[in-house]
Order: C-alpha cells, then structure tokens, then sequence
C-alpha cells in the first residue's frame, strides 16, 4: 500500500536547471573550461561536487585543483545560482503541481524531498510548498549521491516507511535509476529516451495524478505476483 511521495526538486516542482546552467558556464569561463546545454544534461540529478568533477573532467583539469580549491569553486557557483534564484515564487512551481500535492495531501499521503540540492528547503520556502512536506533529506549527510538509492531510501526512512511504501518521482535519468534501486515506484518527468527504464512516464508534470499513479502501482504489483 502506497503510503508517501518522494519528489527530486529541479525539473519536477520547480525548473532552476537554467539557473544551475548559467551559474556552471559562467565558474566554467573563469577557469577556461567552455559549457553547452547538451553538455549540461548530464549534470542534472547529481551533486554540486560531482557536477564540477565532471566539468573539471570534461576541460581536462581534474587534476589541477586541491580538494580545497574545488570546494571553493562549488562554492562560487552556488553563489550565482543563489543570487539568479532570488526572484523565485510560487508562480514557478511547474505546471500542475500545486493541485497534484493537494490532491496527495488530501489522500493522507506523506511527501519527502530527496534533492542533490542544498538550496532545498530555501527553495521549498520561495515555493510557497515548504510546510506541506514532512521532511527534506539533507544531501550533506549522505555517503552516495544518485544513481546510489541512498537518498530515496533515506527519504522513506525518515517518513516512517519502507520503500515498497512509497513512489519517487523524478526527471533525471540518474535519479530514476536511483528509486529503482531503493525498490520503489518510479514515475519519470520529461523526455522519454531518458526515463525508459521509470515504471510509469509523463511528459509533463500536468499529467501527474495521485489515482493514475496508484492504478499504475497496483497494475504493476499484480503483474509480479502473477
């Protein structure tokens, strides 16, 4: 029985991935190292200090920087994202969900953030969303960043439920990989191709229903006991 939600932030309530975009290209042209958006892709659903390995990585300077000086960098990034997310409200939330977590709250479910993101519960606030969840996983006290299951799990632990309790849903292919291997129901956001191994797929979050996902779950769950 399906008792909590566990929602990734960028890409499924809100859309900062073009903040988190400029804020890398601009820290990448200080250190000589030039970005794209397809490049950018693979950036989503990981941690700031995996993201800037692989950009460090991908400008073939990996090994140029101190742990030291590469946590100043992430740093320096997150700043310009802090400052170009300034202006962010509730009228950002994408489409659709402000009724979908309505919906989910009047089922009596549970909702967790499980966000590579350390702005998290900052961003919860801009949102208007913040005290509608019973809690936030803190990126910083995990060992693993996704595709590890680490964060999902811990997200359902710290509802008060097993995995097999809850859905998680994401829009980025590392993510989904990461419910997957927490044993929950995963429903993927977005592009098709990159969420072809989520249990259930929407191309847009408007498309998201609390009973369209429950009758997902137990279609699913019927399959496996046959």
């Amino acid at each position: 029985m399906i008792k909590g939600f566990i929602f990734d932030l960028d890409g499924v309530l809100t859309d900062t991935a073009e903040y988190h975009y400029l804020a890398w290209r601009e820290l990448g042209q200080k250190i000589g190292i030039s970005i794209d958006r397809v490049f950018n892709e693979q950036l989503k659903g990981i941690s700031r200090t995996d993201s800037l390995e692989r950009i460090l990585t991908y400008g073939n300077k990996s090994n140029v920087y101190s742990e030291q000086e590469k946590s100043k960098l992430a740093e320096e990034k997150n700043e310009e994202y802090k400052k170009l997310i300034t202006n962010l409200s509730p009228d950002d939330l994408l489409p659709g969900i402000k009724e979908f977590i309505s919906e989910l709250k009047q089922a009596n479910m549970k909702l967790a953030l499980a966000s590579a993101s350390k702005n998290g519960p900052t961003l919860l606030k801009q949102l208007g969303i913040a005290e509608i969840f019973d809690t936030i996983v803190d990126p910083e006290k995990l060992s693993n960043g996704k595709p590890n299951p680490e964060i999902f799990i811990k997200g359902a632990k710290q509802l008060g439920l097993s995995s097999i309790e809850c859905v998680g849903i994401e829009d980025a292919e590392a993510g989904i990989q990461s419910i997957n291997a927490a044993n929950m129901f995963s429903v993927g956001v977005g592009d098709q191709k990159a969420m072809q191994f989520a249990d259930m797929f929407v191309s847009d979050t408007a498309e998201l229903s609390y009973t369209s996902i429950l009758d997902a779950v137990k279609k699913k769950r019927k399959g496996v006991e046959r």
